[in-house]
């Protein structure tokens, strides 16, 4: 049979050996429907993994009938975000626990319990979580709860498509960087049924590369593997693979077995064929920033704390006194100038005109009239700069007004400092570039907001034939696969690795704030205008 990889006809011969490594969605068949309805005249579009945007998911209609049929087809962790949560419309009485219909289970992993294959379980009552098993030989109805995260296509078609299911989603943003209007009607807000169209991954004894064959390839083949030494075959690893491995397994030397795609800096650099040293892997600290600008796109970016430009402060902007109340600390005083006019429905409280100036002081609680009736609501304490003294004031939290900050700070700061000093999100420029490296990618930025500080995973790489040039490579946002070749590696880790600036998509960027700062719990709404 004669099969095309990469561009080019490739052939199986009758007789050859493929290994199977695993099955793998290769591209989305997208049936847009209105109203959440397809019909057989629906229009159908072929999208690539890569398709920007963000998605919701719609639970599936169609219950599953046990545990077994849901752990063969859906995923079930160990990774981020692969617990999928299911109800069931009985209870489920066990043996000192009752999960009553209708109650969220969540399925964190399957084990060995006892000869027994089991679903490890848990259910949050009262913000308490109560965990469980259920065999898998367990029967009765289950469907799937609704799921309030967002996704990008490539991360749906990797966990959230049940085998042998389409998948429900509605587009929640697109991104700026796709003109998607030859794929997609003009301002389509329906929903999309995906329907997977998989390739097989294999590898050949006469082939060092990973082998993708689409699963509608007309070839008949027979399992030998129980008659076959499949030890002799390439033993590809994925970034997530090695970084499985402990400490100690490494340094490791390897060959690049699938380099990686996309534009990351690495890609030049990682071609396929070529023999690496993997030193180590680590976690490291990055400050994700974005450019401050309010037209779109914006630029992202990941910074180390290595990095040796020094920045000065430019001013934040606060759409409402609650933002003021979480932006104070108690370093500093918070000035600010208003810039959109406020009128007050309470006597006891003051009335913003643009261009007054506030000194930010205190949230306190006061009792006020509000059509003819007491009632507390959240105040910020204030003066109000006057030309010769100042005035105590005090504004409504709820206040939807805007306000912008006077900086008198004039100093320069290294990035650890902001860190260490200041909350974020926190608005800078830089003053001093990096003189370190030869093009600081920052320094032509007029203005950064600093978002947040994540935590990273990373392997220290270098090519086997040039050791001194190490590269840090971040494991789950660069896909490529290695095989690992039994070398001695010289244990020394060469002394200087450079961080540097990674410039991030907006695709990467929403999941970066999604997955790798998962203790991050959103601020709380601002109070509402009392009723």
């Amino acid at each position: 049979s004669i099969y095309e990889m990469a561009g080019n006809e490739c052939c199986l011969s009758t007789g050859e050996v493929i290994k199977v490594i695993g099955f793998k969605i290769n591209k989305l068949i997208a049936s847009i429907c209105e109203n959440n309805e397809v019909s057989r005249f629906s229009a159908k579009v072929e999208l690539p993994l890569n398709f920007p945007g963000l998605y919701k998911v719609v639970a599936d209609k169609t219950p599953y009938v046990s545990i077994e049929e849901i752990t063969t087809k859906v995923s079930i962790g160990p990774k981020r975000f692969v617990h999928p949560c299911f109800y069931s419309p009985e209870d489920i009485k066990l043996a000192n626990f009752t999960i009553k219909h209708g109650e969220q289970i969540t399925f964190n992993s399957v084990e060995e319990v006892n000869r027994t294959m089991v679903v490890n379980c848990g259910v949050v009552r009262n913000n308490r979580s109560h965990s469980f098993t259920l065999p898998l030989s367990h029967e009765g109805k289950f469907y799937e709860c609704e799921d309030d995260q967002i996704y990008t296509l490539k991360e749906i078609a990797e966990w959230k498509i049940p085998k042998c299911r389409s998948r429900t989603v509605k587009l929640s943003n697109t991104f700026h960087s796709w003109d998607s209007s030859n794929l997609l009607p003009e301002n389509f807000d329906g929903c999309l049924i995906l329907t997977p169209v998989y390739e097989v991954q294999a590898v050949m004894k006469l082939r060092k590369e990973i082998v993708h064959i689409l699963s509608d390839l007309d070839v008949e083949v027979k399992d030998i593997t129980e008659h076959y030494d499949t030890s002799s075959f390439l033993q590809p690893l994925s970034l997530e693979d090695v970084f499985e491995r402990t400490s100690k397994e490494f340094p490791v030397a390897a060959e690049i077995v699938e380099g990686p795609s996309g534009s990351h800096k690495t890609s030049s650099l990682m071609c396929t064929g070529k023999e690496i040293i993997i030193y180590k892997k680590y976690q490291a600290t990055r400050v994700l920033a974005s450019e401050i600008r309010t037209d779109s796109p914006k630029r992202h970016f990941l910074i180390p704390m290595s990095y040796k430009g020094k920045f000065k402060r430019r001013p934040r902007i606060f759409p409402t006194a609650y933002d003021l109340e979480v932006a104070r600390n108690g370093k500093e005083q918070l000035h600010v100038v208003a810039t959109k006019a406020f009128d007050s429905p309470h006597i006891e409280l003051f009335s913003v005109s643009v261009g007054d100036q506030f000194l930010i002081q205190q949230c306190q609680t006061r009792e006020v009239f509000y059509e003819g009736r007491k009632t507390l609501i959240d105040v910020l304490a204030c003066e109000k700069i006057l030309s010769d003294t100042y005035k105590k004031v005090l504004l409504p939290m709820y206040l939807e007004g805007g306000f912008v900050e006077v900086i008198h700070d004039k100093k320069q700061y290294q990035l650890s400092e902001i860190c260490k000093e200041f909350c974020l999100p926190f608005n800078v420029k830089v003053s001093v570039r990096d003189l370190s490296v030869e093009e600081d990618i920052l320094a032509a930025v007029p203005g950064l907001q600093f978002e947040e500080e994540i935590t990273d995973s990373y392997l220290l790489v270098s090519r086997a034939n040039r050791p001194v040039d190490l590269w840090e490579i971040p494991v789950y946002r660069v896909s490529m696969s290695v095989h690992l070749l039994s070398k001695d590696v010289q244990a020394a880790v060469p002394p200087v690795t450079k961080a540097t600036v990674e410039e991030i998509s907006e695709e990467q960027y929403y999941m970066v704030r999604r997955y790798e700062n998962q203790t991050l719990h959103p601020p709380p709404r601002p109070p509402k205008m009392p009723t």
